[in-house]
């Protein structure tokens, strides 16, 4: 079963292009640690449209993949990083649709 993990960063109130340049700064300077990550099949980086909100959207091939990379030193990193410790929330997700790749991923597919 594809296991999704969303994790969620709540920031201090900030204008919203200053939000939008953090997020832009943390994707330019993070994106390459995730590229060829075992088990993680994709990340997204994302901004509410309030520009109040901002962290990750994580799908992982598995639970423990997902487990198994936030450490307790990762979790120390963000909250260093970002003021605030990291909210990790899992959740399962038993069909993914994929424009990209022009296919549907189903549990044990």
């Amino acid at each position: 079963m594809q296991d999704a993990q969303i994790e969620r960063r709540k920031m201090v109130t900030l204008p919203r292009e200053e939000f939008e340049a953090i997020l832009e700064r943390a994707a330019e300077r993070g994106a390459q640690t995730y590229v060829n990550l075992p088990g993680l099949l994709r990340k997204n980086y994302w901004l509410s449209e309030d520009g109040m909100r901002a962290g990750g959207i994580y799908v992982w091939e598995s639970k423990a993949r997902a487990e198994a990379f936030y450490t307790a030193e990762w979790k120390q990193v963000v909250t260093r990083q970002y003021g605030v410790a990291p909210e990790i929330v899992y959740l399962l997700s038993p069909v993914m649709v994929d424009n990209t790749a022009g296919r549907i991923v189903t549990d044990g597919a």
